[in-house]
């Protein structure tokens, strides 16, 4: 548990203090609330630069707080990979998916699938994501505040409220743009808390060289075997840009960032600033990570739990009144999650269900909609806390597990569906439900793994980065062969949104930029082999 002293506690409460005060004069100097376009999209005049800070912040979740360290402490900086690989996901995003999604004028992902492919798919993205979103992400996050709170000394319960009623609050009130601009405050502030750890850690330990020789063979190398049980090279070279597509470039979560742009220049700009900002991972949470391991092969540290790394060295290096400001860091970066998660799900409600439902009502009252979404979405997540310490361990990792099963085939009808015009409506939700039935066999077999065997065993065994190569590459199959023996699609529908040459790559600045962020991805591959 973490010993906090009157300073840290008003280091805290300062926090709370700046977010709500920021948000409030965001709310009425900006006029967020007036249209949907405002509320929901942040008036599509956002900067580059908070773009890409929200980019960033969004991703930082509980998984990065605690289970990168935890991952970092456990088996070195492989699960670094991860991190890395997005750099050139959100390239792909800013290059690649950006100039579609913007020309098109959507406001949500799953209505490019609409004007792409057909109504019934924009649905079915639709409710996955909203599904998915309640019950992992919304959970996992506030769980994670109530440990927090837990770790320095308040109820567990008590702590998860805050949590969720707080970010709620501004969420509500703001909109879109509150939650953008209070990322760039919220992403300022892990990365300074986290940077803290990682410096006087390096110090303490005795500096690089001294972390390198007093940790196992191998955990400073990206590149595991075949066979290796979380990583192999193969899974992240060839799965895990499956997932990343997914996450990163067709995501309401993710991708709303963008919609939010001025125009297509800045929501370029932002992803690929994005794109930097997601190397800092390795040294904000990773690196922790094996310093604590270090010390705690040297005696120096009891870590009973890897998962405990962060915490664990936070309570030895951080003086009393310094402390205050890494809890205040850890508390950022899971309300600028939720507060995502709520702003995603909101839009996701109002835009694609109930207008959909209620194609008439009027940008006042689609404002007011979201706004009430937006509190049963608190709601449900008060009401969910209770049952979060009745889930199982491996029950609560298997419906975290299922939305890397779900990717696969939502990559498949995005990516491919931008550059193969040929591909149509059937195409698509034959491969769309294809996934869906593959996925949640997947996740059954999984579950009862004990009591299979053979195929049925293998299948439910394979490391999951794995299983999305297979799931995609069948995925695709069935999305091109439905397609291709049934009827064309509209192409004059179409042309504005599948790949044109003329429209690529038209920005030296961003080019020069991009291929920096590649050189640097490229050199941390050589360096960490």
């Amino acid at each position: 548990m973490l010993e906090l002293n009157g300073i840290d506690y008003a280091i805290i409460l300062g926090y709370f203090v700046l977010i709500f005060a920021f948000a409030i004069y965001i709310t009425f100097k900006k006029n967020v609330n007036k249209t949907t376009s405002n509320y929901f999209l942040g008036g599509r005049n956002i900067g580059w630069f908070v773009i890409g800070a929200s980019l960033f912040a969004s991703n930082i979740g509980p998984e990065h707080l605690i289970g990168l360290a935890g991952a970092g402490a456990s088996s070195g900086v492989a699960v670094a990979q991860f991190e890395i690989l997005a750099g050139l996901t959100l390239l792909l995003l800013g290059w690649v998916f950006v100039p579609f999604y913007l020309r098109s004028g959507i406001y949500t992902v799953p209505e490019f699938l609409e004007i792409r492919y057909s109504s019934a798919a924009r649905t079915y993205l639709s409710m996955i994501s909203i599904i998915g979103y309640i019950l992992t992400k919304i959970s996992v996050t506030i769980a994670a505040g109530g440990i927090i709170f837990e770790a320095i000394g308040l109820d567990f319960w008590l702590g998860a409220f805050i949590v969720v009623f707080a970010t709620g609050i501004y969420t509500l009130l703001g909109g879109l743009k509150v939650v953008l601009y209070t990322h760039v405050i919220q992403m300022f502030l892990f990365i300074v808390s986290a940077l803290t750890i990682t410096v006087l850690g390096l110090q303490y330990v005795g500096g690089w060289d001294t972390l390198q020789q007093t940790t196992e063979a191998g955990f400073f190398n990206f590149w595991k075997p075949f066979d290796h049980p979380e990583f192999p090279w193969t899974g992240i070279v060839f799965g895990a840009p499956i997932l990343g597509v997914w996450y990163w470039c067709t995501d309401q979560y993710i991708v709303q960032r963008v919609l939010a742009a001025k125009n297509i220049e800045n929501a370029r700009r932002g992803s690929i600033f994005a794109g930097f900002l997601k190397l800092l991972p390795l040294l904000l949470f990773v690196i922790p990570g094996i310093i604590a391991y270090s010390l705690s092969q040297q005696g120096k540290l009891n870590l009973t739990d890897a998962d405990h790394a962060l915490p664990a060295l936070a309570q030895m290096l951080l003086p009393k009144g310094l402390r205050g400001l890494v809890v205040a860091g850890l508390l950022a970066a899971l309300m600028s999650s939720l507060s995502s998660i709520f702003s995603s799900c909101s839009t996701l409600f109002t835009l694609d269900i109930y207008k959909k439902i209620k194609p008439n009502t009027s940008e006042k009252n689609l404002v007011v909609v979201g706004q009430v979404a937006t509190v049963v979405l608190v709601v449900l997540g008060l009401l969910w806390i209770q049952f979060i310490e009745k889930i199982s361990d491996q029950i609560f990792t298997y419906l975290q597990s299922v939305q890397a099963y779900i990717a696969p085939p939502i990559t498949a009808v995005f990516l491919l569906g931008i550059f193969f015009k040929r591909l149509n409506a059937q195409g698509a939700i034959a491969s769309l439900g294809t996934g869906f039935v593959l996925g949640i066999t997947r996740l059954i077999g999984e579950l009862n793994k004990a009591h299979l065997s053979g195929a049925w065993f293998y299948l439910s065994n394979i490391n999951f980065l794995h299983f999305a190569i297979l799931l995609f590459v069948l995925c695709s199959a069935v999305l091109i062969l439905v397609s291709m023996l049934t009827r064309e699609p509209d192409y004059q529908n179409i042309n504005n949104i599948t790949y044109q040459k003329s429209r690529v790559f038209n920005n030296k600045e961003d080019l020069v930029l991009s291929m920096i962020l590649i050189g640097i991805i490229f050199f941390l591959w050589m360096y960490f082999s």
